[in-house]
């Protein structure tokens, strides 16, 4: 892994969070998406080479929204930059990593992602991303 990509936060409203993070970083949010197979908004600040990804569920099937339900507001995961999402992929699960996506999948921010289960991860989420060069 080559950096830390960003770090996902869970929130209930995009216009509090924004109006919050805004303030605290001094910056507007660079982009909002929708990731409509994740059911989530997503809106990211850059902080020199690492980002803030905040996380909004456009459904009440979100993992998002299940997670705001059981967890609450806060930290949603760490998102580590690579190369070659697969080729760690295969790495970690020959380390014994448990993996949640055994491919990569498309993400927000014009990546390709793969989370790893906070079960083999000490509890953290774990996501890895790479850029996707289909991105639009």
């Amino acid at each position: 892994m080559e950096k830390i990509e960003h770090i996902g936060i869970a929130v209930n409203s995009v216009e509090e969070a924004e109006k919050l993070f805004t303030a605290l970083l001094g910056k507007s949010p660079y982009k909002q998406e929708i990731v409509e197979k994740d059911g989530v908004l997503t809106s990211f600040y850059q902080i020199g080479e690492s980002k803030i990804e905040l996380l909004i569920a456009t459904s009440p099937e979100s993992p998002i929204r299940k997670y705001l339900d059981n967890k609450g507001p806060g930290i949603h995961h760490i998102a580590f930059g690579t190369s070659n999402v697969q080729a760690e992929l295969d790495r970690l699960a020959g380390e014994g990593f448990q993996l949640i996506d055994k491919a990569p999948r498309p993400g927000a921010d014009g990546k390709r992602v793969a989370f790893l289960h906070p079960k083999s991860t000490g509890g953290v989420l774990v996501e890895l991303c790479e850029d996707d060069p289909n991105a639009q």
